[in-house]
């Protein structure tokens, strides 16, 4: 299944596979980051507490 098993084989199938894995993983990844750089940027500037529960 993973390039580092000696039963890979570089074929179309798992090409576009992990193509289509790695794509979605980045996405995720970056939409994570952001988020996090998001949330401490906001702290730090003090947005999001006015009091409000």
């Amino acid at each position: 299944m993973f390039p580092f098993s000696f039963e890979w084989i570089w074929d179309a199938g798992h090409m576009v596979f992990h193509g289509g894995l790695w794509y979605a993983l980045n996405i995720i990844g970056i939409g994570i980051t952001y988020c996090v750089i998001k949330a401490v940027v906001d702290t730090v500037k003090g947005k999001g507490s006015h009091g409000h529960h």
